[in-house]
């Protein structure tokens, strides 16, 4: 083979199984991309509602000047688990699994570390909110809620805290390589 055959051979033939390809390269970069919006999303909807921050929650609502992060919203349920929401709706154990949820989350996401689990409980959590509003405005089932929830637990399943992340540090801790379930 000619030298020119060789080097256009070279340049056009897949790279060995242990390589990383550009594509797999960027899909990696992308899939953080993701889980970190996904990290500002959770960590701003709790700051937010602790300090009001006048989004969606104004000052004098606030965690901190006493209002409550979850009376609005579940007081407004409708649908077959309206009464359920509306029994909730402003509770101390609602409040602070809500506020603690989004921050647990958050963390984990921000950081990468605790995807298995971070990804579960957010799923859960935009389940439960996909819930209080059925049937969606929009579809007859589906609607953004549970997408997230999907997109978020394929993010733990292809391992994107690794990418711009600690979860490769994490990975390494005993703790997790004697559970698992914590990646």
């Amino acid at each position: 083979m000619t030298a020119m055959a060789e080097r256009h051979t070279a340049r056009t033939t897949a790279p060995a199984v242990t390589g990383e390809t550009t594509a797999g390269r960027a899909a990696r970069y992308v899939w953080a991309g993701v889980r970190l919006a996904f990290a500002f999303t959770f960590l701003w909807a709790f700051l937010d509602k602790v300090f009001g921050l006048g989004f969606a929650t104004p000052a004098e609502r606030s965690w901190l000047n006493g209002g409550s992060p979850t009376k609005g919203f579940l007081s407004g349920a409708e649908g077959p688990f309206a009464g359920l929401y509306h029994n909730l709706a402003g509770t101390a154990f609602a409040n602070w699994a809500f506020m603690l949820g989004l921050l647990g989350i958050g963390l984990a996401f921000a950081l990468g570390i605790g995807m298995r689990v971070a990804a579960v409980s957010g799923a859960l959590l935009y389940v439960l909110m996909w819930s209080v509003a059925l049937p969606p405005a929009s579809n007859p089932f589906l609607d953004e809620h549970l997408i997230s929830a999907a997109v978020m637990v394929g993010l733990a399943l292809v391992g994107a805290g690794r990418t711009l992340g600690l979860g490769g540090y994490w990975e390494t801790l005993p703790i997790v390589r004697r559970l698992p379930w914590l990646k």
